[in-house]
């Protein structure tokens, strides 16, 4: 099967050497997207770039916003239509982005928000981190809402996610956000193409007129007696159903582990090149590699650790998945912690470097 995206006439199935986010951005057009709306910041300027030039040629709309908050609005009146739409941003344009996120979540709007990652607080670098975690997963904006976070680490897992990113915001009627970095934005690998079932699902509850039927409506305030908290409540059902179904990670433990490496993102593929490197030197080392960050895969975490008796969480921060993991973990494991702050990321060396530390008994970090 051909499809054609603009100029490109693409066979069903071919590999394409395309970088992180052009592979996104290609990803979301197959997808089913068709509106997308976004401000200018490196390093994913190659999702608008790519959007402005492909979007119109399938029949859809790319809008550069005067800012991210306009963004963030157009997405959401998008999503209220009915339409599968989508804007992407990093750090400091995602933080402006909160409110929108969480007026979207209150409203029960599905989109999909992209995060190419920035370092530091501030305007930062530009350099990969993964320090937008906490902000991703447990909320930056206000209320008792979530956000489901998907965490790809590979240039064809930025084509696959945004898929299933949207068809979780469908299913869940709630937004969903890609979280990656500048180097998995930047970096080119081989990609499959391939078609995604594009079962949109019927959205009834979408404001497309209101001819023939009563008035509907979609919002977050709710002022009547014991509304805002019934509201709350549904919302919290539907995050555990959430947690009970879509959770889910990649494992890879030998039968005689005994220390599981816990990382995400780009930084996981270190660390599966540090695993590789410590089982040539016979040490049993395992890895979990959480794919969604919300819902949090707890269970296959704490089962792994539990088998393992110890483990390594590895990421490019000061530490946040890693009380995600102590949760998990329940006691039931010794945790230990590498952080790689934003600005260097961390080589194989210095990971297998922390593994045998704990092999021969080091101070836990």
């Amino acid at each position: 099967m051909q499809t054609k995206c603009g100029s490109e006439s693409i066979l069903e199935g071919e590999r394409l050497l395309l970088t992180g986010c052009v592979a996104l951005a290609r990803g979301a057009i197959d997808a089913g997207c068709r509106y997308y709306f976004g401000y200018p910041i490196t390093p994913q300027n190659d999702i608008p770039e790519y959007l402005s030039a492909h979007l119109p040629d399938v029949g859809g709309v790319f809008i550069q916003a005067e800012s991210e908050l306009a963004s963030i609005n157009m997405l959401m009146g998008a999503a209220a239509a009915g339409a599968r739409a989508m804007t992407s941003s990093s750090g400091p344009g995602i933080s402006l982005m909160q409110e929108g996120i969480s007026y979207m979540a209150g409203s029960e709007l599905p989109g999909v928000i992209v995060n190419i990652t920035r370092s530091g607080p501030g305007l930062g670098g530009i350099a990969p981190t993964q320090g937008d975690y906490k902000q991703a997963v447990h909320g930056g904006g206000h209320g008792d809402y979530r956000l489901i976070v998907l965490a790809p680490n590979s240039v064809q897992e930025m084509y696959d996610l945004v898929g299933e990113a949207f068809r979780l915001a469908d299913t869940y009627r709630n937004p969903a956000m890609i979280l990656g970095d500048a180097i998995l934005g930047q970096m080119k690998e081989p990609v499959i193409i391939d078609s995604f079932p594009l079962e949109i699902p019927p959205k009834p509850w979408a404001l497309k007129g209101a001819e023939g039927r009563p008035p509907q409506l979609i919002k977050s305030l709710y002022l009547g007696d014991g509304e805002m908290n019934v509201h709350n409540w549904k919302l919290h059902a539907k995050y555990t159903e959430l947690a009970q179904k879509e959770a889910r990670a990649e494992v890879d433990l030998p039968d005689d582990v005994s220390l599981v490496l816990i990382s995400f993102g780009s930084c996981s593929r270190i660390a599966q090149t540090a695993l590789k490197r410590a089982r040539e030197k016979g040490l049993k080392v395992g890895l979990v590699r959480p794919i969604t960050l919300y819902p949090f895969p707890q269970e296959e975490i704490g089962r792994a650790v539990e088998k393992a008796g110890r483990a390594l969480v590895v990421e490019m921060n000061t530490g946040h998945m890693l009380y995600d993991v102590r949760l998990a973990v329940d006691g039931k494991g010794e945790v230990f912690f590498a952080g790689y702050p934003g600005g260097a990321m961390p080589t194989p060396a210095d990971i297998l470097f922390e593994i045998k530390k704990i092999y021969e008994g080091g101070d836990r970090k």
